[in-house]
């Protein structure tokens, strides 16, 4: 519980909508119990955040599967107008740097991930990131960084 509201905040990060980022943390908060409750856990509190990360990425794609669906019965109703949505193209050039950069923070180590999730997603200074590790501030700086350079390498 002490770290509800960072992990709401992280949440909120991903899925962009408070409500939702709240409803994100319970449910995840009943996943970890019931791990828990079997078993000890080395890292609880990195064991949350990923639970948290896949809940709200899980959220994501279905919002944008639903969103898919409903625009494509829409535009079967509608009358294309021109408007200031993006191309068919650049959608899928977006969607395609959005896997890229998914699939790369997948390969870094949980910790590195963790910290560059914290970072540019859940808005958490470095000073945060080095207390939620028990780390330097310099070191949660290493972290985040290393995380962000892979990720430019591999775009």
């Amino acid at each position: 519980m002490a770290h509800r509201a960072k992990l709401v905040e992280y949440a909120n990060g991903i899925v962009g909508d408070h409500g939702r980022a709240e409803d994100v943390v319970q449910e995840a908060f009943l996943k970890f119990r019931a791990v828990a409750a079997g078993r000890t856990l080395e890292e609880p509190v990195g064991y949350l955040y990923r639970i948290v990360r896949n809940l709200a990425l899980d959220w994501r794609r279905r919002l944008t599967l639903e969103n898919r669906h409903v625009r494509s019965g829409v535009e079967e109703i509608a009358v294309a107008v021109p408007g200031d949505a993006p191309s068919p193209e650049q959608a899928l050039i977006a969607h395609q740097e959005l896997r890229r950069v998914m699939d790369a923070m997948a390969e870094l180590p949980e910790r590195t991930r963790i910290a560059m999730e914290m970072h540019r997603f859940g808005g958490c200074t470095l000073k945060e990131i080095a207390a939620h590790f028990g780390i330097s501030v310099s070191m949660a700086q290493v972290l985040v960084t290393e995380g962000v350079r892979h990720c430019q390498r591999r775009l």
